[in-house]
């Protein structure tokens, strides 16, 4: 059963539509800690800069290129994220008439280039550290005070 993951979207004032992610976190979907949620977020987020850096995007092809990696978004969920990254600055929106239509487009800025560069660097020191595991096996050891 897909993990529940509403409660990602803090930008919203109402409850949005549901927000899954595919491969199972918890055996209860209730107790999953928000902090996960907010992990998720954050992966989609960076899969939107990285996509939206690459060449203009429109939400559907968002929520089609979102699901081969496992996320499951409605429209009413993808939206406000597109909202909060542009209100934030992170990209930019151009509306185009597509077969009679407004198709809204979204641009990573260079604000939002920038944010995923940073991302890039921390994703990989992440990857190194924690999935190949190399590195310090334990934290550091503190000094203990002297007294």
């Amino acid at each position: 059963m897909p993990l529940n993951l509403y409660a990602l979207l803090p930008c919203c004032n109402r409850m949005p539509e549901m927000l899954y992610f595919s491969p199972m976190i918890s055996k209860n979907e209730n107790k999953t800690p928000s902090l996960l949620r907010h992990f998720f977020l954050g992966f989609v987020k960076i899969h939107i800069l990285h996509h939206a850096a690459q060449e203009p995007v429109f939400g559907l092809a968002l929520i089609r290129e979102l699901a081969r990696h496992g996320y499951e978004l409605s429209p009413g969920t993808l939206y406000p994220v597109l909202h909060e990254l542009e209100r934030a600055g992170y990209l930019q929106r151009e509306d185009r008439v597509v077969d009679g239509k407004v198709r809204k487009y979204y641009r990573a800025t260079p604000r939002g280039r920038q944010a995923l560069d940073d991302a890039q660097a921390k994703i990989h020191e992440l990857v190194v550290e924690v999935l190949q595991r190399e590195g310090p096996v334990h934290p550091p050891e503190r000094d203990t005070p002297q007294g």
